[in-house]
């Protein structure tokens, strides 16, 4: 099934940005890779990213970049699941 909504220029940028910082965790890498995978193509979000993605978004201990990243995530999920 194709997805035609794609991630915005703006959380592309953010997650090009941490990408390359050598501070960010692997979670938020993690997350910046899905966001930027989808931010030119018509990738979705797999089970395993929207798994990954929603408890991030249900935990306290992630901060508001991991939390956008995360929500950007699930916004390309596939409604079905």
């Amino acid at each position: 099934m194709t997805n035609k909504k794609q991630s915005s220029s703006k959380m592309a940028t953010l997650a090009s940005s941490v990408l390359t910082d050598s501070g960010s965790s692997q979670i938020q890498k993690t997350l910046a890779g899905s966001v930027l995978s989808q931010s030119s193509s018509l990738h979705q979000t797999g089970s395993k990213m929207e798994e990954i993605a929603s408890e991030v978004l249900k935990s306290d201990k992630y901060n508001d970049t991991t939390k956008s990243l995360a929500a950007s995530v699930l916004s390309q999920s596939n409604k079905k699941r």
